[in-house]
């Protein structure tokens, strides 16, 4: 019964400190994006980013690790380094997943750009 209680504590705690995340979240469709106040709160946290960081957030537009969270949906997208390569991810929940799985987090990011760049045209 304790172990079971704490199983569902710990649970809990992870939801409410970040971005829920599977462990090997899909690409998934992602909804075509409105003018919302969602949409204004992405483009103000994306505004804090250098223009060069503002360009590699829109060719990327989702969180390599919650795949359904759009960077900037969370505050400031956060900017890693793997491998000589710019990964953005939306939390820093999402930031030692991401480093853990370098090889994994490049190819997920290579995925998201092609399939944002798709959906721009």
């Amino acid at each position: 019964m304790f172990r079971k209680q704490m199983l569902l504590l710990v649970v809990g705690a992870c939801g409410l400190a970040g971005c829920s995340k599977p462990v090997d979240s899909p690409v998934v469709d992602s909804p075509k994006v409105e003018n919302s106040p969602a949409t204004d709160k992405v483009s103000t946290a994306r505004a804090k980013l250098e223009p060069a960081d503002r360009a590699l957030v829109e060719a990327q537009e989702w969180c390599v690790i919650s795949t359904k969270q759009r960077l900037g949906s969370m505050g400031k997208p956060i900017k890693l380094d793997i491998k000589g390569q710019p990964v953005f991810v939306c939390c820093d929940g999402c930031k030692e997943e991401a480093e853990a799985a370098p090889d994994a987090t490049l190819a997920k990011v290579a995925e998201l750009k092609a399939k944002a760049k798709l959906e721009k045209k």
